[in-house]
């Protein structure tokens, strides 16, 4: 099957060393599918932008935490940014484009957003995908300090995060360290991808939450609860062959899961579909 001009360039984005992905195209590429029409250098250039009139907004002496503020003073107070805390499971929020357009959006592409304008300014920064909830920290190491995107670029310290995390979850929470631990740009996108995934999921629409686990396997060819989920969306669609690939491969993958049975009487259906 052909792939969409979209998902080729999404391809050719993340098919590099990691460090070299740049993170608002392969966004951007992964929105096209959804909005055909999207030209992406409209919104690089949109984020040119917001860093340019950031960079005019900062002092003569550019401390870290200046630098922060004055993000934060542009993107929250004079542009209106703002998390999407009433529609949070709005497909939209998880489209770049969208969050540009529309200055709202999930913790993570909120974070994408201020990631790109603080790497204009040259002062990058990182992403710590903590449980149920995305957050950046400058790439300073000795700098241990956390921004919240989604609430309006909060700066914060360990112990701030502990209290988020447990928040988040309603009970107390440990803080693990690898919850802090910076993320890479394909686990960045896979992330993205799957909240997209669950909230298509959950709109019972099976085309568009295949599209979603295709890329996700773009990024981690070996992951096998996508391959298993895959298999499981192929099977829904009717797609026998497809479906039987992808469960085969994910026994093959996880001799011993725990609904290997269930998948094994699945394949058996399939042999009596196609036979």
């Amino acid at each position: 099957m052909d792939f969409p001009l979209a998902r080729q360039r999404f391809y050719q984005e993340i098919n590099q060393p990691d460090e070299q992905i740049d993170l608002a195209k392969a966004a951007l590429y992964l929105a096209q599918e959804e909005y055909p029409d999207l030209d992406p250098e409209d919104y690089l250039n949109a984020l040119d932008t917001l860093a340019t009139e950031v960079a005019e907004r900062l002092p003569g002496t550019r401390y870290p935490l200046r630098i922060i503020q004055t993000i934060n003073q542009y993107l929250y107070e004079d542009l209106g940014f703002t998390g999407n805390a009433e529609q949070y499971y709005d497909p939209r929020n998880s489209y770049l484009n969208q969050v540009i357009d529309r200055r709202t959006g999930i913790p993570i592409t909120l974070s994408l957003v201020y990631l790109e304008v603080a790497q204009r300014l040259d002062f990058p920064m990182v992403g710590v995908g903590m449980p149920g909830h995305f957050m950046i920290r400058p790439a300073i190491e000795e700098m241990q300090i956390f921004v919240d995107p989604f609430h309006k670029g909060e700066t914060m310290f360990a112990e701030d995060c502990q209290e988020r995390l447990s928040e988040i979850y309603g009970r107390p929470m440990e803080l693990r360290p690898e919850f802090m631990e910076p993320v890479g740009s394909r686990y960045f996108l896979a992330r993205m991808l799957t909240n997209l995934k669950a909230i298509y999921l959950s709109q019972g629409d099976a085309d568009k939450t295949l599209a979603m686990v295709d890329r996700i396997l773009l990024l981690f060819p070996e992951a096998p609860g996508e391959r298993r989920d895959r298999g499981l969306l192929h099977y829904q669609l009717g797609q026998w062959r497809e479906a039987y690939q992808d469960l085969q491969d994910y026994l093959e993958q996880q001799p011993g899961a725990q609904d290997s049975a269930a998948i094994e009487q699945l394949l058996r259906r399939i042999e009596n579909k196609e036979e």
